[in-house]
C-alpha cells in the first residue's frame, strides 16, 4: 500500500535508575529473579534479559553487589567478549527465591503506568488521518459504494466509536478488517506495565504483530539507543471478538500461581482497533456490553481493579467498532446510542454491484461466466426472495457449483441446472419435520 503515515515518536530509553520511576526494591528483585531463572552472567546478557540499557543495568548490578546479593566471578572466556561475569551469592539466591514466592515475574522490567500514559498520547489512534485513497486501497478487494466510504473515512480519522449495522452477510467483518489495514503505521507496546507494585503483562504475540528490527551490532547495544526496549514495536493492534465476548474478559486477569496480572483485551488493543462482531449474540445483552464501555468511550479512560479491590485508571485509546445484524433501536436505548459517535448502515449490494462481485469471485476461482446461468439467477431465482442481494451470496453459490463439478468429475462451469442445485443449499425452507 502506498501509505506514508506520520512516524510515531518512540519512547526514549532511560538513562539511569532515577529515570525508571520504579521502586528500587522491585527493580533489584526482578534483576535477581532473572539472573536466577535465566542463568545469565554478564552485564550485557542481563541487560538483554531485563530489556534495559547496559548503563542502567550496570547500576542495578553495582547496587546488588553493594548489598552482597551479587558477586563477580572474574573475566570469562573470549566467547563472552572477556566481560566480567556475575553470580548470585547465597544471600542473593535466598532473596531471589523469596521474591519469586511473592511474584514469579522476571525478565523485562515493567514500564510505570504513568510513563506509559505519555507514550499512549504520542501514538494515539486519534492522531491518525486516513485519506479516501488509503481507505480505497485497503478495501480494494471489496465492492463498496462511494457513499459508504464517505461515511467510513471521517469515522476512522476521528478515532471514535463506530456502529455498523445491517443485514447479515454484507461484509461488516470484512470492512472492519479493511479499516485495520488502512491504519498502516506502527506503535510501541510495553511488554509489561507496573502499578502500585503490581506487574501487568501487556504484550501478547497472539494479539500483537511485532515489526522486524535490524539486528543488533555485536559490539554495541545499538537497538537499546533507538527506543526503550521494554517496548516492542508492533503494527497497530486489532482485537476481534464475537459471540464469545463476556464482560469478565474486559477485566484484569489474575494468575494466582505467578501472582501477576494479564491486561484485558481492550488494554491490549490500545492504539489500535477493538472489533465487537455479532453484537447481540453474546451471553450478556447488548445494552449491558455498551454500558461497560460508556466511561471509556466518553472519557478516554478505563477503570480496572486489583485483587485487593483497589481501582485505578488506565488509558483508553482504542477505535471501537461494534458490528450487528440487528437494528440499533431493537437492542439499545437512545442513551446508549448517543455514546456511539458514528452509526453506519451496511446494506446489501444493488444488482449492478452484485454482478461485479459475482464476476470477480468467478474469475478468482476459475469458473467461466455463462449468460444463460446469470439470466436464470437474476430473472428466476432472485425474484423468489424479492430481489434482495447479499455480499456473501456470490462466494456461496460459486463454491457450491465448484463442489458439484468436482463431485461429478466435470470441468468448472455454471449452468441454470447448477444454479438451481447451488441455490437449494443457500436457504432452508420453512416446513414442519415429522417426528
Amino acid at each position: 500500500m502506498n501509505m506514508q503515515p506520520t512516524a510515531v515518536i518512540a519512547p526514549p530509553a532511560p538513562k539511569g535508575i532515577a529515570e525508571m520511576q520504579l521502586p528500587i526494591v522491585m527493580m533489584r528483585d526482578i534483576l535477581l529473579k532473572t539472573v536466577f531463572r535465566k542463568n545469565v552472567e554478564t552485564a550485557r546478557e542481563v541487560a538483554e534479559a531485563i530489556c534495559l540499557p547496559l548503563s542502567v543495568t550496570q547500576e542495578l548490578i553495582d547496587m546488588s553487589r553493594g548489598q552482597k546479593l551479587l558477586e563477580a566471578t572474574g573475566t570469562l572466556n573470549a566467547n563472552s567478549g572477556n566481560e566480567m561475569g556475575y553470580q548470585l551469592t547465597d544471600a542473593g539466591k535466598s532473596r531471589a527465591l523469596d521474591a519469586l514466592s511473592q511474584s514469579e515475574y522476571f525478565g523485562a522490567m515493567p514500564v510505570p503506568l504513568e510513563v506509559y500514559r505519555e507514550q499512549v498520547k504520542r501514538q494515539s489512534i486519534r492522531n491518525i488521518q486516513v485519506t479516501r485513497d488509503q481507505l480505497v486501497r485497503a478495501m480494494g478487494h471489496l465492492v463498496l459504494p462511494d457513499s459508504l466510504l464517505g461515511h467510513l473515512g471521517p469515522a476512522v480519522s476521528a478515532g471514535r466509536s463506530i456502529l455498523m449495522y445491517g443485514p447479515p452477510g454484507n461484509g461488516k467483518s470484512s470492512i472492519s478488517n479493511g479499516i485495520r489495514d488502512a491504519l498502516g503505521d506502527n506503535v510501541y507496546v510495553p511488554r509489561a506495565i507496573e502499578y502500585s507494585g503490581q506487574v501487568i503483562t501487556v504484550y501478547d504475540p497472539i494479539v500483537h504483530t511485532a515489526v522486524e528490527q535490524e539486528p543488533d551490532d555485536p559490539t554495541q547495544l545499538r537497538r537499546r539507543a533507538r527506543f526503550d526496549s521494554r517496548y516492542v514495536m508492533c503494527e497497530r493492534p486489532t482485537v476481534i471478538t464475537g459471540g464469545e465476548l463476556s464482560l469478565s474478559m474486559l477485566d484484569l486477569v489474575y494468575n494466582p500461581t505467578a501472582r501477576t496480572y494479564q491486561a484485558p483485551l481492550q488494554l491490549k488493543s490500545t492504539g489500535g482497533i477493538f472489533i465487537i462482531d455479532d453484537l447481540g449474540r453474546q451471553a450478556e445483552p447488548p445494552q449491558a456490553i455498551i454500558n461497560r464501555w460508556i466511561v471509556p468511550l466518553e472519557e478516554g479512560k478505563d477503570i480496572l481493579g486489583l485483587q485487593s479491590g483497589e481501582k485505578f485508571e488506565v488509558p483508553f485509546d482504542t477505535l471501537v467498532i461494534f458490528s450487528t445484524n440487528f437494528h440499533p433501536n431493537e437492542i439499545f436505548d437512545q442513551a446508549a446510542l448517543r455514546r456511539i459517535f458514528f452509526k453506519i448502515k451496511i446494506d446489501g449490494p444493488n444488482q449492478e454491484n452484485f454482478l461485479k462481485i459475482f464476476a470477480m469471485v468467478a474469475r478468482k476461482k476459475g469458473v467461466p461466466l455463462d449468460e444463460k446461468a446469470l439470466v436464470h439467477l437474476l430473472k428466476v431465482k432472485y425474484p423468489t426472495i424479492d430481489n434482495i442481494y447479499a455480499n456473501y451470496q456470490p462466494v456461496f453459490l460459486i463454491d457450491q457449483m465448484i463442489a458439484i463439478c468436482e463431485f461429478e468429475g466435470i470441468p468448472y462451469q455454471m449452468s441454470p441446472d447448477l444454479i438451481d442445485r447451488a441455490w437449494a443449499n443457500m436457504f432452508v425452507k420453512d416446513e414442519k419435520i415429522v417426528k
